[in-house]
């Protein structure tokens, strides 16, 4: 008992942390100079009157923005706050230490600047105007934390109509993540991606891209059973076929999944799985120990609810599992979007593609599943930790090969530059803070 709470402990350590040190630091990114400032003279060249020539240039030649200004490496953290971690809709402004926090990881693994801008609308077709708005800025935009059904409408008009890459972490990246995963786990157990049956607990939007991209990737649509609030997806979901134009995903679910025409609900889903992907409601308690209990010998259980997972990894242990992840880094197997989204832009905006695709999404999980095959596969590493550094340049180089292969490249480069570029750019990012905080420029945290 003694050892569950100290685990319980060291769990709410990060929380007790952030209210400390947020209103320490005042927030969590600045804007830093990266010309040279010799003099004072230098302001006639960065601002008038010589910077009307370079203005000038792109006037002639709008592609010379890339070359001109900072837009070829930043990328705008776009939320409305309707659905922030497992808080849910609490306002663009309290997104806001979120968004910031995703800013700082776009800079820090993936040398890519990122601004937040969170909206202060929530319809559908606003966001979708002022993002079309902000594209002359950014090279990419992050959709972030936005309620479905509306953010797969607001993610799928970008896709087709904007002019830069525009992807939703919550969908695109999340699914990366879990993926490259449920690969190594799958294989650790000694299973095949088109045999593995699996029970996916939740249906959000992190959920549906997740069952997209799994089956892309070679997974069966029908050796999977979906559970949502009222249970298994089934095609007597009537609740859902009235809004199927709505929830075209879930549908789809309902019809070609669940092979076996189970009903009910998450102890049903999981009798007999081999793995369960669970984004659903926080725990814990969201999967008890008798659910894992009914699942497959050596089986997989990935509960990655934020900020407290469906089942404290050593219940599911007890329980019988014997892979465990979840989203936190204070346990083994951390299934985190960080792993993604900053090799992936670095990537994308590497070769300035004008979107990013599942392929590119498939090629960054397969290279983490990689990199951690590298590493060495046991039941407690089957991703690469965010310390691995060399995950999001190798990262970058394979989803800006894959951009070239299929043509959506502006830019093309060999294999070797796109790895030494995408090194260069984080490795300064990361001497950059280092040499800050060596200088007293960023202060260490109060104890």
């Amino acid at each position: 008992m003694a050892n569950v709470e100290e685990l319980l402990k060291k769990a709410k350590k990060p929380a007790e942390l952030a209210l400390k040190y947020h209103p320490f630091y005042q927030g969590k990114i600045e804007i830093v100079a990266k010309c040279a400032i010799r003099n004072f003279d230098d302001f006639a060249i960065w601002y008038t009157p010589g910077v009307a020539e370079p203005c000038k240039v792109i006037n002639k030649n709008k592609e010379a923005v890339y070359e001109m200004t900072n837009k070829w490496n930043t990328v705008a953290v776009v939320s409305d706050g309707t659905r922030v971690l497992g808080l849910g809709d609490i306002g663009p402004e309290a997104g806001m230490p979120v968004m910031e926090g995703k800013a700082l990881l776009f800079k820090y693994l993936g040398g890519v600047d990122a601004f937040p801008i969170c909206l202060g609308t929530k319809d559908p077709d606003e966001i979708i105007t002022a993002v079309k708005w902000l594209q002359p800025s950014f090279g990419g935009i992050n959709l972030e934390d936005i309620e479905q059904p509306k953010c797969f409408y607001i993610l799928d008009r970008l896709r087709k109509e904007a002019e830069i890459p525009v992807w939703h972490d919550d969908q695109q990246g999340t699914a990366t993540v879990v993926v490259a995963g449920a690969m190594n786990a799958i294989k650790v157990t000694g299973r095949k991606l088109n045999q593995t049956k699996m029970a996916i607990v939740g249906a959000g939007a992190a959920t549906m891209a997740t069952v997209r991209v799994l089956v892309a990737a070679g997974a069966k649509r029908e050796n999977m059973i979906q559970v949502d609030s009222k249970g298994i997806l089934h095609p007597g979901r009537k609740d859902i076929e009235k809004v199927k134009d709505q929830y075209s995903a879930k549908w789809l679910m309902c019809l070609k999944s669940n092979k076996e025409g189970k009903t009910g609900g998450t102890t049903e889903a999981m009798k007999g799985a081999d793995i369960v992907i669970a984004m659903s409601k926080p725990g814990p308690g969201t999967i008890t120990k008798e659910m894992v209990k009914g699942m497959a010998s050596n089986s997989i259980v990935f509960a990655a609810a934020n900020p407290i997972p469906e089942i404290w990894p050593w219940e599911a242990k007890e329980a019988g599992a014997r892979i465990i992840a979840t989203g936190r880094s204070d346990f083994p197997n951390q299934i985190n979007n960080a792993l993604g989204f900053p090799g992936i832009f670095r990537g994308t905006l590497d070769v300035r593609a004008k979107t990013i695709t599942d392929e590119m999404c498939i090629a960054a999980a397969q290279e983490l599943a990689k990199l951690a095959e590298d590493r060495g596969l046991r039941d407690d590493y089957i991703i690469p930790n965010m310390d691995d550094w060399e995950v999001f340049p190798r990262e970058a180089r394979a989803v800006a090969l894959k951009a070239i292969e299929q043509g959506i490249a502006r830019v093309k480069l060999s294999s070797q530059e796109l790895y030494d570029k995408a090194m260069a750019m984080i490795k300064r990012a990361r001497d950059e803070t280092q040499l800050l905080m060596k200088e007293g420029y960023i202060r260490q945290p109060p104890p």
